[in-house]
Order: structure tokens, then sequence, then C-alpha cells
């Protein structure tokens, strides 16, 4: 039963048949489409039945049609997309190796612990400026420098919004460094950002099942290049790691593949029964229906910017980094990110704060993926442009009588 709501601020409005809940406009968990959400609400099923190891062999091939690949390996594991580091590191690192990590922000770094948890020797480039991408003259002089095992990039950091050029990055490292393998965190970019996996070249493409694929939080999805999997089937040692050893889920997705049921570890059934749902939403219409997706993605963030724009909240990532399904905007001058957050949950609508220590306080992070895109019936994206200019107005009014009483907080 849904609780009842008594105040009607805290009520969104319905879509199909979905409670009233609070609009979750934040960079992941997103809202669902209905036949999403009824799809995790069957009754559970053997996790080694045939019904389900047909329901995860269209998972895992719709998988590979979404990044762009058709040779791929896909590995979907019960975890978080935190997971995926770990099975790059468990997998592909040995230790001594070296890696190369291109960062943006808060998620590159954690990259990096990662990789050094598994004895890799971590080089980092971070951008010069906050918001900005890291050169391609500094990408390109560090392959110069030395040989790397993997190169590692976050396409869009979800700390900063700042979306990098993965494209133009895997064109360098393999005209400089062909031999290292190209890593993409795609956490928050698949579903809202192009991704070429086979023509581009990427050995690794990983991201999570609660961003802009569009089904709830639990699952980890990554794809390996056969080139990535001749690497892990080349290493001298043990791989590093139970959970995440393709030793224990090679075999299994493989059975998978081809629609055999399979055992390691009990499979999320029913958020694999939403994740096949949300990525045949996502690849209906094939490559142009996904173009259309991510083009909508696009057109939304410029309008969410603009309106930003007009309330004096400046974007964090400078022109040309700025992503599509994720907006990072400074606070205006005077007010905090946490009384922001404050009033517009009160309205129904979930914004989320900072994550970078330093200036936690003086930005919000909006997400606009999946369906509040997609599906302007919903009207999501008026109504976070709406609760937007509300709150900002309110709370520049605040600060402007609190000056006119000489009452002004420190």
């Amino acid at each position: 039963m849904s609780p009842t709501r008594t105040n009607p601020q805290l009520s969104r409005s319905k879509t199909g048949g979905q409670p009233d809940h609070k609009l979750l406009a934040i960079p992941g968990p997103v809202e669902v489409s209905d036949n999403v959400l009824s799809a995790l609400a069957q009754p559970p099923i053997s996790h080694v039945s045939p019904e389900f190891a047909r329901i995860f062999q269209q998972a895992i091939l719709l998988s590979r049609k979404v990044v762009g690949s058709q040779y791929g390996q896909p590995f979907i594991i019960a975890g978080s997309g935190t997971l995926g580091w770990d099975q790059v590191g468990a997998n592909l690192i040995e230790r001594g190796d070296r890696a190369l990590v291109v960062s943006t922000g808060y998620f590159g770094e954690g990259f990096k612990d990662c990789l050094l948890s598994y004895g890799a020797q971590v080089t980092t480039l971070k951008a010069p400026v906050l918001g900005e991408t890291v050169p391609f003259s500094a990408i390109e002089a560090a392959l110069r420098d030395q040989e790397y095992k993997l190169i590692t990039i976050t396409h869009v950091d979800t700390s900063t919004g700042v979306l990098s050029d993965i494209r133009g990055i895997a064109e360098l490292v393999k005209k400089v460094s062909p031999s290292t393998l190209v890593v993409l965190d795609a956490v928050c970019s698949v579903g809202c950002e192009e991704i070429k996996m086979d023509i581009w070249g990427l050995d690794i493409v990983l991201t999570a099942s609660q961003k802009a694929i569009g089904a709830p939080p639990g699952l980890s999805i990554l794809i390996a290049s056969q080139r990535a999997v001749k690497a892990y089937s080349n290493r001298k040692t043990p791989v590093q790691g139970y959970y995440a050893s393709w030793k224990k889920w090679l075999p299994i997705m493989e059975s998978y593949m081809v629609a055999k049921p399979a055992y390691f570890g009990t499979q999320a059934v029913n958020l694999v029964y939403a994740l096949a749902e949300a990525l045949s939403e996502l690849m209906k219409g094939g490559e142009e229906g996904l173009a259309a997706r991510i083009e909508a993605h696009k057109k939304a963030a410029r309008r969410l910017r603009a309106v930003a724009a007009q309330l004096g909240m400046k974007s964090l990532a400078a022109a040309g980094a700025e992503a599509a399904g994720l907006s990072a905007v400074w606070v205006p001058e005077g007010l905090r990110a946490t009384e922001i957050i404050q009033k517009a949950n009160a309205r129904g609508v979930v914004f989320a704060g900072g994550l970078l220590a330093d200036v936690k306080d003086r930005y919000i992070r909006i997400g606009h993926m999946g369906v509040s895109v997609v599906e302007g019936e919903r009207g999501d994206v008026d109504r976070i442009s709406e609760v937007l200019r509300t709150i900002i107005g309110e709370l520049l009014e605040e600060r402007r009588s609190e000056r006119r009483d000489g009452n002004i907080p420190v």
C-alpha cells in the first residue's frame, strides 16, 4: 500500500498505474516506465529455469546493441556500477601493471583507487581546471612517456557533469599506443550519449542499470571486447578476486548467450526482468530509435541549462564538455545547495547535491535521463523547470528581505 500524502506538493503527477511519488531529478536512480515497473513486480521465478535463461539472453544481446558492439562479451551481475571497476581491476590488472587514469572528477579518482587496490601502478591525469576535460596533449605525452596496460576514461563524470571526447581519446590511443586497452566508465552515458564500441575500438564499456538505461538500481553491466577477454585469458597470475572473477562469470554469461541456464550465485531475477524491458524500450526502433533518444536528452539538457542560466546558475562543466543526461550548476551567489535541495524536496522534486568536498554546497546536480526526457507527456522537464524557478525566486527574495532588515546570515 502506498503511503498517504497529506501535502499535495509531495505528490508528483501520476503516470499510468504508478503511485504518487517524488520526482527523481538526480543522476540516478531515475524515473522508470510503467512497463519496467511492472516487469520488476512480477512474481520471482527460478534463476535456473529455461524461461529466465531466455530473458537473460535478451538482456545480454540488447546490452551489446546499446553500446554499439556486435562481438563484445557482456557481463550482467548483481551489483552497482562500481562492480565494473572491480571487474577491470581483478581480471585485467596484474600486480605492477601500469594504468593511466583520465580523471574529470570524483569517479575518475574512485577508479584510480580501485586499480591501486589490485596492485596497479597508476598515473592520473586531471583536468587543469574544474569543469574542463583533460587535454589531448597531456594524454598523448603520457602515452609516449611509457607503456600502459590500460587507460580508463570516465565518459561523463557524475560529480561534475563533464563529458569527455571518448572517440577522440580512443583514436589517439590507437595511434600512439595501440596495445593499450581502452576502458570506458559509461555509467552515466549509456543510453544518452553516443557510444560506438566496435567502431571506436573500445575494449571495455561498463555501466549500470539505474541511469539512462531506465531500470532500477542493482545491476552492473560490462561489455568486454574480444581483445580484453584475450588479455584476461593470457594473464600469468591468478585473478585477485572471487565474486568479480571472469573465471567464474564468463562460462555463465556464455551459457546465457545461447539461452542455457547456468549457475554461479543467484541472479537478481526481477532486476534482470526489468533490465530486459528497459533495454527493449531503449532499442525500440533500432539504431535510429537510439539516436532519437540521445537527441532528446541533448534537447532537454539545453532547455534545463537555459532555465538555470536565466536564474544565475552557471554550468560547472565548460562549454563543449556538458553532458546530455546531467547538469551540474553553480548556485546563485549567497545561496546554498542544501537549502535549494530541501525546498525542491518539499515540492516533490529531488535534486542532488555536489560530490566534490571543497565545493559541495556551492552546486547542485540535476539529472534528466530516461522516461523523464523521452516521454514528454509526463511533464517531468516542465516540472523540474517550474520548481527550479520557484525556489530560486523564493530564496533570492528571502535574501533581499534579510538585507533590507539588516539580518544578513554569515
